[in-house]
């Protein structure tokens, strides 16, 4: 993927791109101006937003439909929950449609990124924008939080900030009541008993989040991970990863021979009886899985007592969406209290809300983090996946 965005960047220079601050004040192909709320209210009544998100989640995919069923009625515009795997699939495609030329009429209309696929679209030009605080909804937003900044890259007002997600993990009380505080401490528990800690394979997302959460405490947050990646850098801050991995390969689930697809089959494995410690980006994604009977109740969330790795989640606009109006309307909708209330709900969603909590209601307002461990550059991102495949992939 990183091949890719680099090859591309060499094409741009060839189109004659429209630049991300002519939206400011108005909208391509459009008579809205997009400080004018009731314009683009009434220019998205009748469109359909092709929204493309992370399908692999039953309570997201149901509070989706809850808000397709809300926009609507409210606004007259039709949501369509374009399930991926995972957001590369749509980075790749904007490329494809923007070497295509295709600088209108695009297949995306709303997607939810961050971190290197958000760098990626906003270097290459591939954004509509900025436009944050041209939603109404903006003004409820939590500004003490870092949602102007994602993984350490400037947002400029390209993506509004949607949650919160915290690298935890999940285990039961009734078969494991200490679980290990530290990655140090996962490693020794790992030894002691074989075959009962695995992660998900790298690329994923989860897989990742936990390869870089063990670099940062074995680096002892090195504020080189901040940074983008350099060879000097690379070798000698990832040198105690590789070791890390080779030592807890040998004694993992299946012998560090295959591993989970996603957090959704480590959740399986736990309730399974097969591995002790389940892994997930939400930590109030315990209680969903209670109420829906995939977890048993004396199952609990914990982050490492150095923190959880930490990062905003955005909804962006391609710069060549075809309902640019509705996508606002809907990013605006999901931006409002009520929706942010019902997505914070524990029996919900229970994600982690952005916004101030005295506009929210339900537990969504008690819903509180737990202590935080910014993400690294996204460069280190792509060099440890990399990396992962090479060593461990085959």
């Amino acid at each position: 993927m990183k091949k890719l965005i680099s090859a591309f960047a060499l094409l741009t220079a060839s189109f004659a791109v429209l630049a991300t601050d002519q939206f400011t004040t108005g909208m391509h192909k459009t008579g809205a101006n997009i400080h004018n709320w009731e314009q683009v209210e009434a220019e998205a009544v009748g469109q359909d937003v092709y929204f493309h998100a992370w399908g692999g989640n039953q309570e997201i995919n149901r509070y989706l439909q809850w808000a397709k069923k809300e926009v609507q009625r409210r606004y007259g515009v039709t949501l369509h929950h374009v399930k991926v795997a995972d957001i590369t699939e749509t980075t790749t495609r904007l490329i494809a449609e923007k070497a295509a030329g295709k600088v209108q009429g695009g297949s995306v209309d709303l997607m939810w990124i961050n971190g290197e696929n958000f760098k990626s679209l906003k270097d290459n030009q591939l954004l509509f924008g900025p436009f944050v605080d041209a939603l109404p909804s903006w003004q409820y937003v939590d500004q003490a939080l870092p949602v102007t900044v994602d993984f350490s890259e400037p947002t400029e007002g390209l993506e509004a900030p949607w949650g919160m997600g915290q690298l935890v993990f999940v285990h039961d009380l009734e078969e494991l009541e200490s679980p290990p505080r530290s990655f140090a401490e996962m490693l020794r528990y790992a030894q002691a008993n074989p075959n009962r800690i695995t992660y998900p394979r790298p690329p994923e997302f989860h897989g990742t989040s936990f390869l870089k959460a063990l670099l940062i405490e074995l680096s002892g947050n090195a504020p080189r991970l901040q940074n983008p990646v350099s060879d000097t850098d690379y070798a000698a801050v990832t040198q105690p990863l590789w070791a890390y991995l080779d030592a807890l390969h040998r004694v993992a689930w299946r012998g560090g021979k295959q591993f989970p697809a996603g957090t959704a089959e480590t959740f399986q494995l736990l309730d399974d009886g097969q591995i002790d410690l389940a892994i997930t980006f939400n930590p109030n994604a315990v209680y969903a899985a209670h109420a829906s009977g995939n977890l048993a109740e004396s199952t609990r969330a914990y982050a490492m007592d150095s923190g959880a790795l930490s990062n905003i989640h955005y909804l962006a606009v391609p710069w060549n969406a075809n309902a640019k109006a509705a996508a606002l309307v809907v990013t605006n909708f999901l931006l409002c209290p009520e929706a942010q209330s019902r997505k914070g709900n524990i029996e919900i969603w229970g994600d982690p809300s952005v916004l101030k909590s005295e506009h929210l209601f339900g537990s969504a307002k008690d819903n509180k983090p737990f202590k935080s461990v910014s993400e690294t550059h996204p460069s280190w991102q792509s060099a440890i996946e990399k990396e992962w495949l090479k060593r461990y992939g085959s």
